[in-house]
């Protein structure tokens, strides 16, 4: 039987494509947060599997509240210019591994990755 050989994810970037957050997910590495900005209406309706709801009003006290500074953060909107703003935000405040999540939930939906509620929204 062929086996599916997974490549070893590259080092955190400022900008991520969704493959290359889903090539982590499937590695394994639990050690990373994905964050959705947009209004929790939004979220409840439709996120990436495993994505925390921090909207934008609220992110920075938040984050800093609950998420190591070291911690690898994957940021994403409905709109690359919103997460780009999110994650400079972040950046800002002392976190040191943010990625803004080029194409967001678009992006993922289109490559056929999973999310909750499972498939809908």
């Amino acid at each position: 039987m062929f086996n599916q050989i997974i490549p070893i994810p590259r080092v955190l970037q400022p900008q991520s494509r969704v493959y290359e957050l889903k090539a982590r997910l499937d590695w394994g590495e639990p050690a990373l947060t994905i964050i959705d900005v947009r209004d929790r209406d939004i979220f409840n309706k439709s996120h990436i599997v495993g994505a925390i709801s921090l909207p934008d009003a609220e992110l920075v006290k938040r984050a800093t509240q609950s998420l190591s500074l070291d911690r690898d953060i994957y940021i994403y909107s409905d709109s690359d210019e919103e997460s780009a703003t999110a994650a400079t935000n972040l950046r800002t405040a002392g976190f040191k591994k943010v990625s803004q999540l080029r194409g967001g939930l678009a992006a993922w939906k289109a490559f056929g990755y999973p999310v909750e509620p499972d498939g809908l929204g």
